[in-house]
């Protein structure tokens, strides 16, 4: 059994719930873990060093051998911290680290040292080759429709065109908000759904209680994708740019390359919120546990349900 099939076996669903910024913390990631999935929280979360060493001993003691992951920004420039968030690797050797935003070949070296796991972001075809090459185990594939920062190839096309010279893991991120599509991600190639947006209106969740109540207003087609906020292409909900006193359809132009202009009161994800097109099937925000204990049932149903109608015998 490889590793990856032995990551799955453990798992009640094939989900790893994504690291949003501002939004999973520690009480999102225990909550995932206990209800037999992956949690997971980016670093940056964390605003020192010293609250992401009690962070990680925290959830380390609370879900104890269950596989939880950390989400490492790669790139110097978005995060100054690296190099002291890399040092803490090696006291609580998280069992999945979470690469993004530049080469994660040192990171892949310091993991495999001590037996862990590491999954990139990609939307590229090219960023996927860049990341096989430095190593990786796994490979998360930003689609579009994705929160956060997101890409621009449909499903369809990227799961199968990675498959074709990949056999390593494949994680499917975006619109994936119940258990038919987490079937369906696997139906694609996929070996795990990649979560954000759902669990973001989560009673664990840290996102504030007005980011929820957005969630539970905003559709589809009020997911605004622009570069013009955090200076790379990123999906916000048009609410909350208006909130702030943005007009979504008429952002202020990078003032350079990955430099917004924004007024001064307006912060990237701390202001202008995140959220993917799944925000559309949201309608209410109920605890971890619960929304797992639907995402089975919406999963086995789908899956009867396909197994009924191609006259086979479910395994």
């Amino acid at each position: 059994m490889s590793r990856v099939e032995q990551l799955r076996s453990r798992l009640r669903l094939p989900v790893i719930v994504a690291p949003m910024f501002l939004v999973s913390g520690p009480e999102l990631v225990i909550a995932s873990c206990a209800a037999g999935l992956v949690g997971s929280f980016p670093a940056a979360n964390a605003r020192t060093i010293d609250v992401l060493d009690d962070w990680m001993r925290r959830i380390t003691r609370a879900v104890g051998d269950a596989p939880w992951a950390l989400n490492l920004v790669v790139h110097p420039t978005y995060n100054p911290l690296f190099p002291e968030q890399m040092d803490l690797l090696d006291d609580h050797r998280p069992p999945i680290v979470i690469t993004s935003l530049g080469q994660p070949g040192d990171v892949v070296q310091r993991v495999h040292a001590y037996g862990g796991l590491v999954f990139h972001d990609v939307t590229t075809l090219r960023h996927a080759e860049k990341a096989i090459e430095a190593g990786v185990d796994g490979l998360i594939l930003v689609t579009a429709g994705a929160g956060g920062h997101c890409g621009d190839l449909h499903p369809f096309v990227f799961v199968p065109q990675i498959r074709q010279h990949w056999d390593g893991a494949v994680l499917l991120a975006g619109a994936i908000g119940d258990g038919a599509a987490i079937l369906a991600s696997e139906a694609l190639g996929a070996d795990f759904a990649y979560m954000g947006t759902r669990f973001a209106a989560t009673q664990e969740s840290s996102a504030a209680d007005e980011y929820k109540q957005l969630l539970l207003g905003q559709g589809a087609a009020d997911i605004v994708v622009t570069d013009r906020i955090s200076g790379v292409q990123a999906a916000f909900m048009r609410g909350s740019l208006t909130r702030v006193g943005l007009d979504p359809d008429n952002l202020p132009p990078l003032r350079g390359p990955r430099r917004p202009d924004l007024p001064d009161h307006v912060k990237p994800w701390r202001d202008a919120w995140s959220a993917g097109q799944v925000v559309g099937l949201i309608d209410d925000i109920p605890t971890v546990a619960g929304l797992v204990d639907r995402l089975e049932h919406e999963y086995q149903h789908a899956r009867d349900a396909l197994c009924r109608d191609a006259g086979t015998p479910q395994r």
